[in-house]
C-alpha cells in the first residue's frame, strides 16, 4: 500500500541563518535541497514556521518574527503545494500580534507554529497576554502548533480554549508521553505531532492508538534539526501499526485540520 505524506512539523530555511540543522556543514542543505530530500523520501507536503537562533541579527523580537514570517510567505511562493506555511505570534506582541493573526488569516494561512518560545524570549502558555491571541485564532479557525514546554501550563492553556485546535509537538519520554495521553483523553481538540523525542521507544505508538485512537497522531519530522527518514521508518516499518492506521497518521489527520 502506498501512502501519501505530509510532514507536519518542519523549519524550512531561504537563508543559512533560518538554518537550525546542528551537522549542517555535512549536509549540502539550501532551500532546492530541501524539496530534492523530501521528494526522495516520497513525502508530498511539508507544513511548519520559519525559526532563528539568531536574535542578536535584529534590533526587537518583533522585527525577528515578522522577518521569519515573512520568509515563510516567501517559500511558500517558491514551493507552492509543497510547503503549508505556519507563521509566529508573540504574547508580548499583543497588538502587533493580533495584527499579524489577521493578515495571515488574508493571505489564507491557517497554522500557526510550531511555536517555539524559548527561541523567541518568552515562556507562559497560560498568561492572559497569550490568552488573547489564542482568542484571536479561534476566531480565525486556526490550528495552533506548539513545542512541548510546561506540563500545568499547557493542561491550563487547553482548558481555557476548547475551540482551539492545538498540536503539540514531541511526545517525550515516558511521563510526558502520559501527560499527552491524558490531555488527549480530556479534550478531543488536542493532538500530537511524533517529532522529535519518544518515536523510537518501541511500542509508544501502539499505546497512544490503543489509549485515544489514531484519528489524533500526525507524522512530523522536526527537519532540518531531525531526519525524516527515520521518522518515516518508524512509522512505515512499524509492524504493530494496520495499513489504515498508518494512512491516517502520514496524511488522513493532517488533511482534516488543514
Amino acid at each position: 500500500m502506498e501512502f501519501e505524506i505530509i510532514d507536519f512539523h518542519t523549519h524550512p530555511f531561504l537563508e543559512p541563518v533560518n538554518n537550525i540543522c546542528s551537522h549542517k556543514e555535512y549536509c549540502g542543505m539550501n532551500a532546492d535541497s530541501t524539496l530534492t530530500l523530501f521528494e526522495k523520501l516520497g513525502i508530498s507536503r511539508i507544513c511548519g514556521s520559519v525559526v532563528s537562533s539568531a536574535n542578536d541579527r535584529f534590533e526587537t523580537m518583533w522585527e525577528k518574527i515578522r522577518f521569519n514570517n515573512d520568509t515563510a510567505l516567501a517559500l511558500r511562493e517558491r514551493y507552492g503545494s509543497f510547503y503549508t506555511p505556519g507563521f509566529h505570534i508573540h504574547p508580548g506582541y499583543p497588538e502587533e500580534s493580533v495584527q499579524e493573526i489577521r493578515r495571515m488569516h488574508e493571505k489564507g494561512v491557517r497554522l500557526i507554529g510550531e511555536l517555539v518560545p524559548y527561541m523567541d524570549g518568552w515562556s507562559d502558555y497560560a498568561s492572559e497576554e497569550f490568552s488573547v491571541l489564542l482568542d484571536e485564532a479561534g476566531r480565525h479557525n486556526m490550528v495552533v502548533s506548539f513545542h512541548s514546554i510546561g506540563d500545568t501550563e499547557m493542561d491550563e492553556m487547553v482548558k481555557r480554549h476548547p475551540d482551539v485546535v492545538f498540536v503539540a509537538a514531541h511526545p517525550g519520554e515516558y511521563p510526558s508521553l502520559m501527560r499527552h495521553i491524558d490531555r488527549m483523553k480530556q479534550y478531543e481538540n488536542y493532538y500530537l505531532d511524533l517529532s522529535g523525542t519518544g518515536l523510537f521507544r518501541y511500542g509508544m505508538l501502539r499505546r497512544i492508538i490503543d489509549d485515544v485512537g489514531a484519528d489524533r497522531v500526525l507524522f512530523g519530522s522536526d527537519y532540518p534539526t531531525c531526519s525524516p527518514a527515520m521518522f518515516l521508518g518508524g512509522v512505515l516499518l512499524d509492524p504493530l501499526l494496520t495499513d489504515t492506521e498508518k494512512e491516517q497518521i502520514f496524511s488522513g489527520n493532517a488533511k482534516k485540520l488543514l
